[in-house]
């Protein structure tokens, strides 16, 4: 019995930090391909549990393939770039990347 109670809250642990936070819309803008676009491929906005909005996120080609690059902070100085948000745990930021790539294959298909 305390096994089973044990495995329920180890299995809601990790879902929990998941589940509260999920992409319920995604919006895509994929560029014509052009010589001075360089790695972009395109713009995307995300809505978070239909109460956050994210935008300015691009879709980019790295060295890997395709990736979801997040809104820099046009105001900080340093060196390199500083995100205005981004997601903390591995597991929302392939669920947001899994989304938004989706829907870019899908609206390149479409055109």
């Amino acid at each position: 019995m305390a096994e089973k109670k044990k495995a329920e809250k180890e299995t809601a642990a990790s879902t929990s930090a998941f589940d509260c936070l999920a992409v319920t819309q995604v919006t895509v803008w994929p560029f014509q391909e052009g010589q001075n676009l360089g790695h972009m491929k395109g713009l995307a906005q995300i809505v978070l549990n239909d109460q956050m909005v994210v935008r300015g996120l691009r879709v980019m080609d790295g060295e890997h393939g395709l990736f979801v690059g997040y809104p820099n902070d046009p105001f900080y100085k340093g060196e390199d770039f500083r995100t205005l948000c981004n997601p903390i745990t591995r597991q929302l930021k392939e669920h947001i990347e899994n989304c938004v790539l989706e829907k870019y294959q899908a609206s390149i298909a479409a055109q």
